[in-house]
């Protein structure tokens, strides 16, 4: 996923040292808000909060 979110720099000046929400339905793996929160951070964004409703969560393996 790396590179895969920029912030365009005409917009950068609107989230400079702002505190900003992710929000994700369901989280996998955490690969698309690690890349998004970090674009923001790069971008100039002070910090990113992540909001998620749902998580998929792997199975349990039996041990049998």
């Amino acid at each position: 996923m790396q590179g895969a979110f920029q912030v365009p720099a005409e917009r950068k000046a609107q989230i400079a040292g702002k505190r900003l929400v992710l929000i994700d339905d369901v989280l996998t793996s955490g690969a698309t808000v690690d890349t998004c929160a970090r674009a923001l951070l790069r971008a100039g964004c002070a910090h990113v909060d992540v909001l998620v409703f749902a998580r998929v969560v792997a199975p349990l393996r039996s041990t049998i």
